[in-house]
């Protein structure tokens, strides 16, 4: 198993100890001495890593060698995370409290903390005994010094390609285009057509381009896309039918009530309905789906695409379509396409034996071909084409799961960049990845290290488009500028991949009945939870950092049923990072969530809930707090200004909140902050308008509502808008109404003509 996490980790917990035995000045003896032999140790194993990882596809010893390395590693993370967080939670009682404190409770504070740093040194000092094992092997093996060669291409305009014609594949197109309008297509049943070939050769891209050719747009009335991968639900596919259909999501969790829904949507219309990436091989499973399609206009059709001429034949398919590997001359024309892209007339004769070697290494393959080129795109001269050429990669057998050309692209990448793509595999196949989200995701995991210079979300954002440009995310969406990034799919080879390198640390498991699951060995999970299956319970969950519930529930504006969580669910987290529980039907969240002290991202989004445990403030190390569409939410905790590492507070569509807790203030790290609120009802608890002149971090969009509370331009003046030079837009929610003069008073007091915003956009509403 790959361990790409691994740098990034030792990287990081050195400069934590780093920092940490500077600002330490009276540790606790033999504590400091601890320290500083782990930072050595961290920093002698760190230097051997990239032969470790290197040689671990061959040699078990070293796979092995790495897995306990990275026990060793996580652990050290916990103990650095316990220290500096009890330091910090001390310092912010010490502020609070010191005006009332006696010098005897000083003098208990100070004992306090003593306790703590000697605990945590006796740990250290057992990860160091662990650590000595782990180097006398690291000498044993000769793991060797290697300098790192990944580079991070910092992205440009236009960077990435977009292939403007099907290479290769005109003939295919032609002839399935063809068996769709055919005049044949007159049963009562729609014909199924399947498009078969291996893993990687296009079945999917010529679908694509099949389905959205004009002719066939026209043709047909009705055109359903469905990706179904690995796990053939039927209830599932029924309501993606439905969802395409009607343009939302659907509540219907009976396959019966799903599939007489979809009988009365599409009956006397022309279908067209895709089934990407089949795998099962069970017609019980598709009979009761395909019988409803019986309503249809003659000249319906199913296309499937699948790997498996058995998937083909038990779909009852009449016409199949073998897709089979390119020619050497459409090879070299899609390489081309990508590799050669920008570079001179000379540079590309230079370069066009090497490259035709390497486009014949992929064997016909379009994927492979792609995924190699995306890569020589970054190679400047003839002897880094050589290199990659004669790589020992490309002997390694894709049946052992390695795929030579993904191999040569992801060690290609620099540390920070691998680990970030490795944790996409946590996601589903198929799954529409947000870019925003992923992003803060990888910093709940710590994988993204701020500088003086660079956010952790700048930095981020460019690793996405970074891995866009290498071909390793495709279906890309972008702002409506066409600048940034706002979701991608991954192609299910490459999620293989992913998922191969850190096949030990991902799960997901399909609820099926109320059990507790467990989820032993397990780093991030996902549980996929229907409908009818009640909240799950869990054990065996302490290695667990990231765990998504996966449901598919909206927050219903009239609430007619909630779940409840058992607070057992959070006392073996001991170790979450991530925590997403949205659109479980959530209607109270149990005051023990207080305890997952290491929590930085929490999403409770499109949950019925109406209030918020107190004790979420004490979650110190929270980054990101999501409550999007909670409709019924009424309050936020009182205390919120305990969340000092609070980045993003989403809280849009929360249309029952009409305050925010006075302590938003002091979150002066917020970027993100859907909404600020302006009471109606003066109270010292509670938002004013003022209270937004610390908050200058705040970027993108912010709306202002209750803005007609507010008196007249002297308080308006004091929200001191002008500083917050990072924002994109504002808009501004002027109800309950104030009569107009004041209202223009109030905007000229906000001073947003004094921000220097590019593309600003002010918007109010009474």
């Amino acid at each position: 198993m790959s361990d790409p996490v691994l740098s990034a980790i030792l990287t990081q917990i050195a400069a934590i100890l780093h920092q940490q035995i500077d600002r330490e000045v009276r540790l606790v003896a033999g504590v400091k001495k601890e320290l500083t032999k782990l930072e050595t140790e961290l920093i002698s194993i760190k230097a051997v890593i990239v032969d470790a990882e290197r040689r671990q596809a061959k040699e078990e010893q070293i796979k092995n060698w790495l897995e306990s390395l990275r026990y060793v590693a996580c652990d050290a993370d916990d103990v650095l995370c316990e220290w500096i967080t009890a330091t910090k939670k001390a310092q912010i009682a010490d502020r609070e409290k010191h005006k009332v404190l006696s010098s005897l409770m000083f003098l208990c504070v100070g004992f306090s903390r003593v306790i703590i740093r000697r605990d945590i040194g006796l740990k250290i000092k057992g990860i160091n005994e662990r650590l000595d094992e782990i180097s006398k092997l690291k000498d044993r093996y000769g793991l060797k010094v290697v300098t790192e060669t990944g580079s991070f291409d910092r992205p440009k305009a236009a960077s990435y390609v977009v292939e403007t014609q099907l290479i290769g594949r005109d003939s295919d197109s032609y002839r399935i285009v063809s068996m769709l309008l055919s005049d044949g297509n007159q049963q009562k049943l729609p014909n199924v057509l399947s498009i078969i070939g291996m893993g990687g050769i296009g079945k999917t891209t010529v679908a694509q381009m099949v389905y959205k050719a004009e002719a066939v747009v026209n043709h047909f009335e009705s055109r359903v896309w469905v990706c179904v991968t690995d796990l053939f639900d039927e209830i599932r596919i029924a309501k993606a039918i439905i969802e395409d259909l009607e343009g939302h999501g659907s509540s219907l969790c009976e396959l019966e009530t799903a599939t007489r829904k979809i009988r009365s949507l599409l009956e006397g219309k022309k279908l067209l309905l895709v089934l990407d990436d089949v795998w099962t091989e069970d017609f019980c499973k598709w009979e009761q789906l395909f019988n409803s399609l019986s309503v249809c206009a003659a000249g319906s059709v199913v296309m499937v695409t699948t790997q498996k001429e058995t998937v083909a034949n038990a779909m009852g398919s009449r016409d199949k379509i073998h897709l089979r590997q390119l020619s050497a001359e459409h090879s070299w024309s899609l390489f081309k396409e990508f590799a050669l892209l920008g570079r001179s007339e000379q540079e590309c004769l230079a370069l066009e034996s090497v490259g035709q070697k390497l486009a014949d290494k992929c064997k016909g393959l379009p994927f492979s071909l792609k995924t190699i080129a995306s890569l020589m795109r970054f190679k400047k001269s003839e002897n880094d084409w050589l290199d990659v050429l004669n790589s020992e990669f490309w002997e390694l057998r894709e049946a052992q799961g390695l795929f030579p050309p993904l191999m040569l692209s992801y060690y290609d990448l620099p540390p920070p960049v691998r680990q970030c793509f490795s944790y996409c595999a946590f996601f589903p196949k198929d799954h529409v990845i947000e870019a925003d989200n992923l992003v803060k995701l990888w910093i709940a995991q710590g994988y993204l290290i701020s500088s003086e210079n660079v956010e952790m979300e700048i930095l981020g954002r460019e690793f996405v488009e970074n891995l866009t440009m290498r071909s390793f995310f495709q279906d890309i969406k972008k702002d409506r500028d066409g600048k940034g990034i706002l979701s991608f799919k991954m192609h299910n080879m490459v999620h293989d991949f992913a998922l191969y390198l850190n096949r030990n640390d991902f799960s997901a498991v399909k609820i099926t009945n109320g059990s507790e699951q467990n989820l032993e060995r397990a780093r991030h999970s996902i549980l996929i939870r229907s409908e009818d299956i009640r909240f799950p319970g869990i054990h065996n969950a302490e290695n667990l950092v990231s765990l998504w519930v996966q449901a598919f529930n909206d927050s219903p504006r009239i609430v007619v049923r909630t779940e409840s969580i058992n607070p057992t669910f959070f006392l073996g987290l001991n170790r979450i990072k991530s925590l997403d529980l949205s659109r479980n039907m959530i209607g109270e969240l149990p005051m023990e969530i207080g305890k997952l002290m290491k929590l930085r991202y929490l999403n409770l989004s499109h949950n019925p809930l109406v209030e918020l445990p107190l004790t979420l403030s004490e979650l110190f190390n929270l980054q990101t707090l999501k409550l999007n569409h909670c409709y019924h939410l009424k309050i936020l905790p009182s205390e919120m200004r305990k969340l000092i590492n609070l980045r993003h507070l989403e809280i849009s569509h929360t249309d029952s909140l009409k305050a925010l807790p006075k302590g938003t203030v002091r979150l002066v790290s917020l970027q993100t902050l859907s909404k600020f609120i302006v009471a109606h009802i003066r109270e010292s608890s509670v938002c004013g308008i003022e209270d937004l002149n610390n908050l200058n971090n705040l970027r993108g969009c912010l709306k202002i509502e209750g803005l007609g509370c507010v008196s007249g331009a002297t308080e308006a003046r004091k929200a001191e808008l002008k500083k917050k030079t990072y924002l994109s837009e504002v808009h501004m929610d002027f109800s309950p109404c104030t009569v107009k003069g004041r209202r223009e008073e109030v905007i000229q007091a906000l001073q947003l003509h004094e921000l220097t915003i590019i593309a600003s956009k002010f918007i109010w509403r009474e």
